[in-house]
């Protein structure tokens, strides 16, 4: 029966995990068997066909990314054990009242005497979720606490989500600036462009902390890591290096805007009306007006298919299959394609070595993860009340330079790798 189950598993186009025995009894056998599904009709097709066979019956189904987000994926924990009335008077009252009067005394002391130097807020009002868009902001909350897991166990950091119901550019930056005095640094995260420009300026200018918005930053930080390590592998030159990028929004501007300031050549962004050019007055707002100033030399007006030809660099942030085979052929040789499109790319890395590509990776292997953590515990080890381009560079390069021979990026489960670069991002900042 297990032989014919699995058969019929197969048939149904889905990877089966492990199998485990849990119960054997003279006439069955009941196991746990983990399946790699696309999606919930993938699912649907399964359990139909097994229902239909005399023999097979099936007890429970579980999904293990609900599982894991039970009950939320973080917990806030005390770093010392209570275990007796004094270690219960020495952290709370009477002996905590010490604390306080040194910090009313001196209030930069907080960060010694606080979580404040290892703790960052989370701050989404869930505008821009993932793929998903714009679902508000508890829909968005699984997102901002599996960040905290991820800062919590690659980097030390403590993590708090805070959701900002509003829209209002001006009301999420002042709410921002009334509970920031709790945190090292604010992350905003999944906030939607442009509000997400004109709301990450508003509160560097009021705070003197690092504010950082990763679907900005992060991910031209990990997206040039790959860069420089896509160059050595082809031999190319930055400078020579023209690229097509599909995309105009957080991610699309922040890449353009740190690939040019690295020395990459041209690049020419397109988004859903066509090329993002000087003089376009079509779907443009303050923020692609400034783009188009220091982008897309020739000033180029094409279709997207036009825009590939004889570009070395394709970088996709937009929506999945977008990019066909025959635009990847029609780039220069030993070309480089990055699709990061979440969840499905703007074209596949089989489909894109199969057109020609010398280099193809896609949001899988591009994660942002690899940078973002490392980059605020750097800045919160040096103190810093900003996080700068040469500190977001420092990631870049020391991201690249622990790549394994042959591979783009490090091991993002490698927490000596976050370390490292952490400490890059950190002796920037303290050495400026």
């Amino acid at each position: 029966m297990l032989g014919k189950l699995c058969s019929i598993i197969g048939d149904c186009g889905v990877h089966i995990g492990p199998i485990e025995p849990v119960e054997a009894e003279a006439d069955c056998m009941i196991s746990d068997i983990k399946l790699f599904l696309a999606d919930r009709k993938q699912l649907d097709d399964v359990l139909k066909a097994l229902e239909a066979v005399k023999g097979i019956e099936i007890v429970e189904v579980l999904d293990d990314i609900l599982e894991m987000h039970r009950r939320g994926a973080i917990e806030i924990l005390s770093r010392f054990p209570i275990r007796s009335q004094t270690d219960l008077r020495i952290l709370y009252t009477p002996g905590v009242a010490q604390v306080c009067k040194v910090i009313e005394d001196d209030p930069a002391s907080a960060w010694d005497w606080t979580g404040i130097c290892d703790r960052i807020a989370i701050v989404t009002n869930g505008t821009a979720i993932l793929g998903l868009g714009d679902i508000g902001p508890v829909a968005g909350l699984p997102v901002m606490e599996g960040k905290a897991a991820i800062f919590a166990e690659f980097v030390g950091i403590s993590g708090v989500p805070i959701l900002i119901d509003t829209k209002d550019p001006d009301t999420f930056v002042d709410t921002v600036v009334q509970i920031s005095s709790g945190f090292g640094a604010i992350q905003l995260e999944d906030v939607a462009a442009p509000a997400c420009f004109e709301i990450e300026q508003k509160l560097i200018n009021k705070l003197n902390i690092p504010v950082f918005h990763d679907d900005q930053h992060g991910t031209a930080t990990i997206v040039l890591a790959a860069l420089i390590s896509a160059l050595k592998k082809t031999g190319k030159k930055q400078q020579d290096c023209s690229i097509v990028m599909l995309g105009c929004g957080a991610a699309g501007i922040a890449i353009s805007e740190m690939l040019l300031k690295f020395g990459f050549g041209d690049i020419v962004v397109y988004d859903s009306k066509g090329a993002v050019y000087r003089g376009r007055t079509d779907n443009m707002n303050p923020y692609k007006t400034k783009l188009a100033e220091i982008t897309n030399k020739k000033n180029e007006k094409g279709a997207l298919s036009e825009g590939f030809k004889g570009k070395d660099v394709f970088i996709g942030v937009s929506r999945p299959n977008m990019v066909s085979k025959d635009m990847v052929t029609s780039m220069a040789k030993d070309s480089i394609v990055l699709p990061l499109a979440n969840p499905v790319g703007e074209i596949s890395t089989e489909d894109a070595i199969a057109a020609g590509a010398a280099v193809a990776a896609d949001g899988r292997e591009i994660n942002n993860a690899l940078a973002y953590p490392a980059i605020f515990r750097g800045a919160l080890d040096a103190k810093a009340t900003s996080i700068t381009l040469e500190m977001k560079i420092a990631a870049a390069r020391k991201i690249a330079e622990l790549a394994p021979e042959g591979e783009l990026l490090p091991d993002i489960l490698d927490r000596n790798v976050h370390r490292q670069i952490a400490d890059a991002v950190a002796h920037v900042c303290i050495n400026k």
